[in-house]
């Protein structure tokens, strides 16, 4: 008889066992799940690409280089002011504009357009940027990031817009 009750242990043992593995796994599952998806979300979901609106081409002077902002393509309601951004724009012809991010290359710093000396300047290493985008000197490995832009009827000028995480990861 005692190892009728033994075996019955051992049973009872054994199925509180794989009862608990049962119950950890599945609750590994439960918690993994939703971080997988957060990480692949990017990949399984295109971030927007919209044009915005940064206003008249009669708004901007010939040959002059302005900060303009706009609302962030992929803002959230809790992102607050991180909700706006902005892009270098320059009026190179009566119906020709070029517009660069403001951030550097090198960390992400905001640059600083210098008209005087045309030349954009980062002020976290000393990147320094020809009128154009390209590298004047410093550490920045790429050019500034290059947006379109078009120009619509009512002459509306719009530029392409992306996330900035996927302007840093188009630029590498």
């Amino acid at each position: 008889m005692p190892d009728e009750a033994e075996e019955d242990v051992v049973s009872r043992r054994r199925f509180l066992n794989r009862v608990s593995l049962a119950l950890s796994g599945l609750a590994g599952a439960v918690v993994s799940v939703p971080i997988v998806a957060y990480l692949l979300s990017p990949l399984l979901q295109p971030p927007p690409e919209d044009w915005r609106d940064l206003g008249l081409v009669e708004n901007f002077r010939m040959g002059e280089t302005v900060e303009v902002a706009f609302d962030e393509p992929s803002s959230l309601p809790w992102a607050g002011q991180t909700a706006r951004t902005a892009v270098w724009l320059r009026r190179t012809g009566e119906r020709d504009f070029v517009a660069f991010g403001l951030n550097c290359t090198h960390l992400g710093c905001p640059v600083n357009w210098r008209a005087g000396a045309e030349l954009f300047l980062c002020p976290c290493h000393g990147g320094v940027y020809y009128s154009d985008g390209t590298v004047a000197g410093g550490p920045p490995p790429r050019p500034l990031v290059r947006y379109s832009v078009r120009i619509i009827e009512n002459d509306r000028v719009q530029v392409l817009t992306r996330p900035l995480t996927q302007t840093i990861a188009g630029a590498a």
